[in-house]
């Protein structure tokens, strides 16, 4: 994405749903002589589409087929390779030069605080939303073995967009910035994933169905995946009624029909029956499918008027508030210490202080103060001022990232007993950053040997 950016991606540049970090990059690496990146922009140019979202969607799908840096080399045998792939095969090497020219892995370093708090965001939602999905399909896991559902957000793509790939055994929804989470999307794909498998193995009894196809045929908002793919149609219109049952409006269903899933009230009918059954759709999915009744579905489709387009998913999002007074302080002076201007962040930190006296925003400051120490080399002052933050109730992310590095301030004193319990301790913090977590975890280990 730094890459596409730099090279002059912009769709909806002024949005006001763009996450900040879309312009940092991009103004980091305009400062900077890289040599590639002429050969990236007529790259770029060569695979340009009218539409935006199909543009972005391609390079998605090479960034999930490719390999990580430096190399981003494509690891599919030519037969697995998406279709939308195949011709950017030429990319991995310009990418490669990139990547080193750029200084892309300091980038990616000092973006860790934003990607964190961004993802703090979908934490919470996006497990209440799998608990649910598992449990109404009784899924004793997150779904068939070797098979993976991954998420990834992209805080340097343009706005409210959502693509979902399924490649082998790997099903991914890659969403961008929005005014809210999408968790209605995250939950439609993962109930795509959970159900997917289901046809697959019951496709000789949905063969026998496929005659329902032809009304399909007739809905001109329906994608065209779904009318060349009787299973795919079925796996979408049974999510559709499970969403609607989740949510308790029969309206979604009759939506879904006017859209062309045209199973959704039959499943929407019958869901009812296997709830209050006990058996698992793993192992009901085989009755519910054969009960279609081929003449009664074809009655009912006969007399539906298709609706002309999609209705948009209306969803109102939270009023987004501009932070003020002591926030703003805060919030401009972690943009300083990111753009190492460490005598101004220092500044704006110490008058944070002046500004407020809650602690959890005193405790940021302080938090602030001991990482400019850190870059100044006095990791006395860093020690003392991230204990100062943790005695004033700090966030989960300020009290993990605190503990971890009073974790890495005892490795480097050689004191391996006291850094094990501030590893131990960010392990404990609930609502602690995941890399913070991570790196705790891998300190833990350095300790014992």
């Amino acid at each position: 994405m730094a890459a596409l950016n730099a090279a002059g991606f912009s769709p909806e540049p002024d949005s006001p749903n763009n996450h900040p970090l879309r312009q940092a990059i991009r103004a980091e690496i305009a400062k900077k002589n890289v040599p590639s990146l002429d050969a990236l922009k007529a790259f770029f140019e060569k695979h340009r589409y009218r539409d935006a979202t199909q543009e972005l969607g391609q390079y998605i799908s090479f960034a999930l087929t490719a390999g990580g840096p430096p190399n981003f080399a494509i690891q599919m045998r030519e037969h697995e390779i998406p279709p939308d792939v195949i011709p950017l095969k030429d990319l991995s090497p310009l990418l490669a030069k990139f990547y080193a020219e750029a200084g892309i892995e300091d980038l990616w370093n000092r973006s860790q605080r934003a990607i964190d708090q961004y993802l703090q965001r979908y934490h919470e939602p996006v497990i209440n939303t799998i608990l649910e999905c598992n449990g109404y399909l009784r899924q004793q896991t997150t779904g068939f073995r070797g098979r993976h559902f991954q998420i990834f957000v992209e805080l340097q793509a343009p706005p409210n967009q959502v693509h979902t790939r399924s490649y082998g055994n790997e099903y991914t929804i890659v969403v961008t910035p929005s005014p809210e989470p999408r968790i209605f999307d995250i939950r439609d794909a993962y109930l795509s994933y959970l159900l997917d498998p289901l046809a697959t193995r019951y496709r000789e009894i949905l063969d026998r169905k496929h005659g329902l196809m032809d009304h399909a045929q007739r809905a001109m908002a329906l994608p065209d995946m779904y009318k060349d793919d009787f299973l795919l149609l079925t796996t979408k219109s049974l999510v559709k009624a499970v969403e609607a049952r989740l949510d308790k409006n029969p309206a979604e269903a009759q939506q879904a029909l006017r859209e062309g899933f045209i199973l959704t009230p039959y499943f929407f009918e019958q869901l009812p029956a296997y709830e209050k059954q006990e058996a698992s759709m793993v192992v009901y999915y085989k009755d519910l499918v054969g009960a279609i009744d081929l003449v009664k579905e074809d009655r009912r489709l006969s007399s539906v008027e298709f609706a002309r387009e999609n209705a948009p998913r209306v969803v109102k999002g939270p009023e987004v508030i501009a932070p003020t007074g002591v926030e703003k302080t805060l919030e401009d002076a972690e943009h300083l210490y990111e753009a190492q201007d460490f005598e101004k962040a220092k500044r704006s930190f110490l008058a944070a202080l002046e500004q407020t006296d809650q602690k959890p925003l005193q405790a940021k400051a302080y938090y602030g103060l001991a990482r400019i120490s850190l870059q100044g080399k006095d990791p006395e002052t860093a020690e003392r001022l991230f204990l100062k933050a943790l005695d004033l109730q700090p966030d989960p992310w300020v009290k993990g990232w605190s503990l971890l590095y009073l974790g890495r301030l005892s490795q480097a004193a050689r004191e391996p007993e006291q850094a094990a319990k501030y590893f131990r301790q960010v392990l404990a913090v609930e609502g602690a950053s995941e890399k913070a977590r991570t790196q705790a975890q891998q300190g833990l280990e350095q300790t014992k040997q």
